[in-house]
């Protein structure tokens, strides 16, 4: 493995950093071809977002310099990112000033079935639900406790994703993907203000579908009309798209519109 700390091979953290003590901070997680991340700008857009947010002050031009240098090395594979607060004392109050640190780590690329692109697949109806906080929704943060929670829930290899709600029942997304639904042409996914990530892989989706002409909706979806969809899908940026083919006792074809976007994001990818 690959690993930087603030811009220097290092495998060792201090005890005393805030995103170990009360996860205090943010991660990306980007996929890196030749030395280059295509969707780079996407990742740097929410993390910029999340450490406004969070009152991070990040140096992000330092940051975007030192991650062209690290995917040069790591040539492809997976970089991860992850920005605490820094080092702090015992207690929940950030210190004044607070010195921010950039963590890397370099691994392979992800491998998976073939058949998920191609057939779909099928995902297990998770009963951990995630708990509404609006401060929080849509930020990649270091608390990942929900999806540990969700993702130990199964151990079957049949399943290749878990369906996570919130704790209104509304349907939210997956452990580790971005779920969207087609009905009657129009593509839906959910609204993120309570709960949940924004994928930097749904919002090139989202915009791959209005460029192509497609109605959009980003909205409250239930679980009902999750179950009376045409076609589902599920969507990440290291594995791009997945059409989703069962789910407890409801079945779905992979559509025509699924397969037209899993191209479109595919070639814009590629180029």
């Amino acid at each position: 493995m690959l690993t930087w700390v603030d811009g220097c091979p290092a495998a060792q953290l201090p005890v005393a950093d805030r995103g170990l003590a009360y996860g205090d901070g943010l991660f990306e997680t980007i996929a890196v071809h030749n030395g280059q991340a295509p969707l780079l700008s996407r990742h740097l857009q929410r993390l910029s977002e999340g450490c406004q947010r969070l009152a991070i002050a990040l140096d992000h031009s330092l940051l975007a310099s030192e991650l062209l240098a690290f995917f040069a090395e790591l040539g492809d594979g997976v970089a991860k990112l992850l920005i605490t607060r820094g080092d702090g004392l015992r207690g929940y109050a950030a210190p004044q000033p607070a010195q921010p640190r950039r963590i890397l780590l370099g691994n392979p690329p992800p491998t998976y079935p073939v058949g998920n692109a191609e057939q779909g697949v099928r995902l297990f109806p998770c009963v951990t639900r995630l708990a509404e906080q609006p401060l929080l929704a849509g930020l990649k943060h270091l608390n990942r406790l929900e999806q540990v929670l969700a993702r130990n829930e199964w151990s079957d290899p049949a399943f290749a994703e878990g369906l996570m709600r919130d704790t209104s029942g509304r349907v939210i997304e997956c452990v580790f993907s971005n779920l969207f639904l087609l009905r009657d042409g129009a593509l839906i996914t959910a609204e993120l203000s309570r709960c949940g990530v924004a994928g930097v892989m749904r919002a090139e989706v989202l915009a791959q579908a209005e460029q192509a002409g497609l109605a959009v909706h980003v909205r409250d979806v239930s679980y009902d009309e999750l179950l009376g969809a045409d076609e589902v899908f599920l969507c990440n940026s290291l594995y791009g798209i997945w059409p989703v083919r069962e789910l407890a006792s409801s079945v779905w074809p992979v559509g025509p519109l699924t397969r037209k976007l899993q191209g479109l994001v595919r070639s814009h990818l590629d180029t």
